[in-house]
């Protein structure tokens, strides 16, 4: 969950940062991907979890 929250902030900066500077959109494209992969990240984690302890 930690790395999630971190994922997302990193993300969140990344973008910020990319929209106000200029010429430095890519920041931005680059603060979208780690967004994706943060959200893949806790998907295949609740995935994890679900098959372990699965509901009766």
């Amino acid at each position: 969950m930690v790395l999630f929250l971190l994922l997302v902030l990193i993300a969140v900066i990344l973008g910020i940062i990319g929209v106000a500077a200029e010429g430095l959109g890519y920041l931005l494209i680059i603060g979208i991907v780690v967004l994706v992969a943060g959200v893949a990240f806790a998907a295949v984690q609740g995935a994890r979890r679900a098959k372990r302890h699965p509901l009766r």
